[in-house]
């Protein structure tokens, strides 16, 4: 085998276990939403049968500004 032909060989392996980690690592973090996001709904729930209008609080907030994500910067540009 060339030279060159281990070298791409070698950086195919290194992007294909790449991808099976990440892969790996996006189905971790979709179990992770999926539980966030079953706390929440009891949470709302509870807040519901107290009598909170989270509706309403909602849109009292849409009427506030929000903060802008300081110090944030997109992956692309963190990768460039």
């Amino acid at each position: 085998m060339a030279k060159n032909d281990e070298s791409k060989s070698e950086r195919i392996g290194f992007h294909k276990g790449s991808l099976s980690t990440l892969t790996k690592e996006r189905e971790e973090l979709m179990r992770i939403l999926q539980i966030v996001e079953q706390l929440m709904q009891m949470h709302v729930k509870e807040l519901k049968d107290l009598g909170v209008d989270l509706v309403a609080q909602a849109k009292a907030q849409k009427t506030t500004p929000t903060k802008s994500l300081k110090g944030k910067q997109a992956i692309e540009d963190v990768l460039n």
